[in-house]
């Protein structure tokens, strides 16, 4: 495998990612089938088996509400904010517990639910989010950056190995383990945070 060409490829799929913006969601309220048609439509390209992966089902929706991570729905009509929290949740789950994503959404969904800033001046999960996409999208130089100097170190590894097919695998193996350990020790500091704020607000979220 040349991991050159893999990571080119992988910095090119950096380059095309795009967030959900506020304003490519309808400003109408919508059932349960056209927001799970919305997700598919949004994030389908984001997934690792884009022909077999489920984004979001109306299960996984009903299990949502049942478990605080959104408001009921109005008359089974899901809002803009609905959709926002369902997106970020998507992100979420990949790596965190249903409770520790409780734990940083009810916060939110508990004091910026139902609000826009245009309308009384108080922030709205809309203005939130809109915060949240900016920073990510700032992040991803850095992000690509930081992946080209694992591969260089990497690169730096095994260069006593004679045969150059075995040298590529085992540096391979080197760039997947700095990954790997980056993600882990970042994910741990989530946790750790996550755990303070559950702390904070009389929660127990190892419970």
């Amino acid at each position: 495998m040349d991991y050159h060409a893999l990571l080119s490829e992988l910095m090119k799929e950096l380059n095309a990612t795009e967030y959900v913006k506020p304003s490519d969601i309808p400003n109408i309220d919508l059932y349960m089938d056209q927001v799970t048609t919305f997700m598919e439509s949004k994030l389908r390209e984001s997934s690792r088996n884009p022909e077999e992966d489920k984004i979001l089902t109306k299960t996984m929706i009903n299990n949502y509400a049942k478990n605080k991570l959104i408001p009921a729905p109005e008359k089974k009509k899901y809002t803009k904010e609905h959709l926002l929290l369902l997106i970020l949740i998507y992100y979420y789950k990949s790596i965190l517990s249903i409770k520790d994503i409780q734990t940083i959404l009810n916060p939110l969904t508990d004091k910026y639910f139902g609000h826009e800033l245009d309308d009384d001046g108080q922030m709205g999960l809309k203005d939130i989010y809109t915060e949240i996409v900016d920073i990510c999208t700032k992040g991803v130089d850095d992000t690509k950056k930081d992946l080209l100097r694992k591969m260089k170190q990497a690169e730096s590894t095994f260069t006593d190995v004679d045969d150059e097919e075995d040298k590529e695998m085992l540096q391979l193996f080197a760039y997947i383990c700095a990954l790997c350990f980056d993600i882990h020790t970042k994910k741990s500091l989530v946790e750790k945070i996550i755990d303070h704020m559950a702390e904070s607000m009389g929660n127990d979220s190892k419970s």
